[in-house]
C-alpha cells in the first residue's frame, strides 16, 4: 500500500469520485455457491456500519443469488409483470430494498457484486460510472464491445442491458452494486419490465456463442475493479469478517 493512498486521492479524468483509503487492509469476500438474498443484504448492511465506523476498511462481495426479484426506489407495481404471489409460487423471492432503481432479477447465471466503499466525496453519480467502468473493461477482454447508454444506469451491447447498476449510499458508504449477465437462464426476466425501461436483455454466453461459467469471470472481474478503484483486495473468507464485526473485535480484517 505505499503510493496507493496518493493514488487512489486524486480524481481520475473520466469520473469524479473520489475513494478514502483508511488505515484498513482492502478486502475481498468471493463466496462460493449461491446465497440467499436475505443473507446478503444483512451481510452488507453489517459492514457498511462498520465502515463507517471505521471498523474495516473498502471492500466487495462477489456471489451468486438462487432466483429473487429486488425492487429499489423507483420500482412501480407494473414492473412486475406477474402477480407476486405466482412469483413466489414459482420460487422467486421478492424484496423491496434500498438501492436506486427499480426492479432487478438476480439468479443462477450471474455475477453479483457489493462494493463497500467510502466515499471522500457524496458522488454517487461518479461512483456509478466507476463500476460501469468496471464491466465494461471486463467484458473488453472477452471481445464484447459494451457501453454506458446515456440517461440509463448500467452496460449496454447495442440496445441490450447485459449488466444491472443499482446503489445506495449510506453516510457516504455504498452498498448493493450490480449484476452482470454471465450465463443465466434469460427467460426469468420475462416476469419483470427490466429496471422499468422495456428493453431487452442479454449475456456473455448468448454474445460469444458458448457457454460461460461466473467462476471463470471472477478473476476477471476483481482485476477490472481493482484497476479501477486503485484497490488491491486481499481474500477473506466469511469468518474473518465475522470476527471482524464482533463487537470486542481487535485489527479489523486483513490483519
Amino acid at each position: 500500500m505505499t503510493n496507493q493512498a496518493s493514488r487512489v486521492s486524486g480524481r481520475h479524468s473520466w469520473y469524479n469520485f473520489k475513494v478514502t483509503m483508511a488505515p484498513r487492509r482492502p478486502w475481498l469476500l468471493d463466496l462460493p455457491g449461491r446465497t440467499p438474498y436475505a443473507e446478503a443484504w444483512a451481510l452488507q448492511k453489517r459492514l457498511v456500519a462498520a465502515r463507517q465506523q471505521d471498523r474495516i476498511g473498502d471492500g466487495l462481495i462477489l456471489l451468486e443469488h438462487p432466483p429473487v426479484i429486488t425492487m429499489g426506489r423507483s420500482a412501480r407495481a407494473e414492473h412486475l409483470l406477474v402477480p407476486r404471489e405466482i412469483l413466489l409460487r414459482q420460487g422467486f423471492e421478492v424484496y423491496a430494498v434500498e438501492r436506486g432503481g427499480s426492479v432487478t432479477y438476480h439468479g443462477p447465471g450471474q455475477l453479483v457484486g457489493y462494493p463497500i466503499l467510502h466515499l471522500t466525496t457524496f458522488d454517487v453519480v461518479g461512483f456509478v460510472r466507476a463500476l460501469e467502468e468496471t464491466l465494461i473493461r471486463t467484458l473488453r477482454g472477452y471481445g464484447i464491445d459494451a457501453a454506458r447508454l446515456a440517461g440509463y444506469p448500467g452496460v449496454w451491447v447495442g440496445d441490450a442491458k447485459i449488466a444491472a447498476v443499482g446503489v445506495a449510499v449510506k453516510r457516504k458508504v455504498t452498498m448493493h452494486g450490480f449484476a452482470l449477465n454471465v450465463d443465466p437462464d434469460l427467460s426469468r426476466f420475462a416476469v419483470i419490465n427490466p429496471c422499468g425501461l422495456g428493453r431487452p436483455v442479454t449475456s456473455m454466453a448468448r454474445l460469444l456463442g458458448r457457454p460461460c461459467a461466473v467462476d471463470e469471470v471472477r478473476p476477471a472481474y476483481r482485476r477490472a475493479f481493482c484497476e479501477v478503484f486503485a484497490l488491491d483486495l486481499e481474500p477473506v473468507t466469511a469468518d474473518d469478517l465475522d470476527r471482524a464485526l464482533a463487537p470486542d473485535a481487535g485489527p479489523a480484517v486483513p490483519a
